[in-house]
């Protein structure tokens, strides 16, 4: 399976400050929030509506695969300039697309739009973790099932906005080594200005001995 990333010409997120606080595409923001908030919402009241597993089932993961749809081909694009998406080329291998937006004049995203995208998909995915777990507790594996659905659809489109964001594989691990190597500099220059600054003070207090 090959990765690879693709900057595509419309536009790019660092100008989304421009267009302020206001939302651009409201039905857009109002279906990204409304699929999985339903989903989720279905999975904790079910039990109010209906006593049969199937029915519950079935209505979960239709609105989980809305949301999927709508977040992967729709929302991602317009709220953030994002997209990924993959293909099978001549040679019968899958490829993976991850596509920014690159400068345009007219850009059509607010910095609201942008923050409401990346909470929701983050938000959802803490509470499908913490729904996974009670489910292992509970060794409930009906209700285990249905939630590493959610776990999954949601976590593989936070995952490729995140690469879509970042950029390829070797660029996060270029940006986690990069990290890594600044807080070890950090590391070593707060040791050596301590080590200087109590050896200074070492020698201060033998010459005043010596007075």
């Amino acid at each position: 399976m090959d990765e690879s990333d693709t900057a595509l010409n419309f536009g790019e997120e660092e100008e989304i400050s421009k267009r302020g606080n206001r939302l651009i595409h409201p039905v857009a923001v109002f279906f990204h929030v409304f699929f999985r908030a339903s989903a989720l919402v279905a999975y904790l009241l079910c039990g109010l509506f209906s006593s049969s597993f199937i029915t519950n089932f079935v209505v979960i993961i239709l609105l989980l695969c809305m949301d999927f749809w709508t977040v992967k081909n729709i929302t991602g694009r317009l709220l953030v300039g994002l997209r990924w998406w993959n293909y099978v080329d001549e040679n019968g291998e899958s490829r993976w697309i991850f596509e920014s937006r690159k400068g345009s004049g007219t850009l059509r995203m607010s910095a609201a739009e942008s923050r409401i995208f990346w909470l929701s998909l983050i938000i959802s995915q803490i509470l499908w973790f913490v729904f996974l777990f009670a489910a292992v507790f509970q060794l409930s594996l009906k209700w285990f099932m249905v939630v590493m659905v959610g776990f999954i659809m949601n976590g593989a489109n936070l995952y490729g906005y995140i690469r879509c964001k970042v950029g390829a594989k070797k660029n996060l691990r270029t940006v986690a080594t990069g990290f890594l190597t600044t807080q070890m500099l950090k590391n070593l220059l707060s040791s050596s200005t301590s080590s200087t600054a109590a050896s200074s003070g070492d020698k201060s207090e033998s010459t005043a001995g010596n007075y």
